[in-house]
């Protein structure tokens, strides 16, 4: 199974990272194309514009909602599959995100919901 990990785009590039996927839409503040190390930047699975927006308007009062919202968004993306297919040829997959918070950010309710869709997958 396809191990899947978070990191922010500001943490040094390691071995460990395996393949490294960009989920922000929004190239992050102060990084130089030059020195950004990532193999894919998956914009089409990131929360689209207006939640996103929405949600940094009050992100401690939005979280749930935001949550509930991103993974119905994710659900009905057809993005999502062929995400999964680029990523199935990989042993570790870093997801990369520039938030601040690792405790709110949209990059771990992707991580939860690709390895809950990699867990049916395997299931079945």
């Amino acid at each position: 199974m396809i191990k899947i990990q978070l990191k922010r785009v500001y943490q040094a590039p390691e071995a460990s990272d395996g393949f490294r996927v960009f989920v922000d839409r929004l190239w992050p503040r102060g990084m130089r194309k030059a020195a950004f190390s990532y193999d894919l930047w998956a914009k089409e699975i990131t929360p689209s514009s207006s939640l996103r927006q929405w949600f940094h308007e009050d992100p401690d009062n939005h979280w749930d909602l935001f949550s509930a919202l991103y993974k119905k968004e994710l659900n009905s993306s057809p993005a999502v599959s062929l995400f999964l297919a680029t990523i199935k040829s990989y042993p570790v997959v870093t997801l990369l995100y520039a938030s601040k918070s690792p405790d709110h950010n949209h990059a771990m309710l992707l991580k939860e919901f690709l390895d809950e869709k990699l867990k049916a997958e395997t299931a079945s």
